[in-house]
């Protein structure tokens, strides 16, 4: 029987975690690594597992790997504190660990604002419908950045799995235009570390092409306000990360 370890990365995530951590009973291993916590993440990760790891690392991709590291598993699955398993899924990702011929899968996710379900109009960066979260201990690792770092495999992507994790993603309105205002300051630093900042035409193209990606081919229009701002930010965070790079010195 393969070993499977679940890995939460978290910082001050002492609102969310215990209410993920108690759908995980499931795995063999619980990794939890608190990076630069300062509330009581660590404190609450420890009831239900020995194996938490805390730190402080610049990077997500180096956070990422570094957490991937301590996993014992021959399987692993990435959850963010804000997601849910569901009986389902761990039923599905146990079946599928036992009988595999691939190396990774990707999982489908249902997006919560507050209490609504909202899975039309997510990606461009500001969102996930699925994530590559299971995968043989070994074949994936992140890139060096701070936001939504890159990926390299080494392994053979399998069938899409069935079923869906349930992710908290923002408390409401005022909590989106808050990640985006994160998300655009990190990617900012990442671009103006790599000498490759782009140019103001360019970002601002990317703004209305990206919104037409989310509100009408991804068919965000079908979730009504929520569809457009979802939109509205994919397309404005190419240009916020920009301006910031370009006006900002840190």
């Amino acid at each position: 029987m393969p070993k499977l370890s679940v890995l939460i990365t978290a910082h001050n995530e002492e609102d969310r975690l215990a209410s993920c951590l108690e759908t995980l009973s499931f795995v063999d291993e619980i990794v939890v690594v608190c990076d630069k916590c300062t509330d009581a993440t660590e404190e609450i990760a420890r009831r239900y597992t020995d194996k938490v790891f805390v730190g402080a690392w610049r990077l997500e991709g180096e956070r990422r790997n570094t957490a991937i590291s301590y996993c014992s598993g021959d399987w692993v699955f990435e959850i963010d504190a804000d997601e849910h398993m569901t009986p389902e899924l761990a039923a599905e990702i146990r079946q599928t660990i036992e009988t595999t011929s691939f190396d990774w899968h990707e999982v489908l996710v249902d997006n919560y604002i507050g209490d609504r379900l909202v899975r039309h109009g997510w990606g461009a960066s500001f969102g996930k419908a699925a994530y590559p979260g299971l995968f043989k201990k070994g074949v994936k690792e992140w890139g060096p950045e701070r936001l939504h770092p890159s990926l390299k495999w080494s392994g053979k992507k399998g069938p899409m799995l069935k079923g869906r994790i349930k992710h908290y993603v923002d408390r409401n309105i005022s909590d989106m235009i808050r990640r985006l205002d994160s998300y655009s300051t990190a990617r900012a630093k990442d671009l103006r570390e790599s000498g490759k900042v782009g140019s103001f035409a360019n970002n601002l193209r990317r703004l209305f092409s990206r919104f037409f990606k989310c509100y009408v081919s991804r068919k965000g229009y079908k979730e009504g306000g929520y569809g457009f701002l979802i939109a509205l930010f994919a397309g404005m965070y190419p240009l916020l990360s920009y301006l910031k790079a370009t006006l900002e010195k840190e």
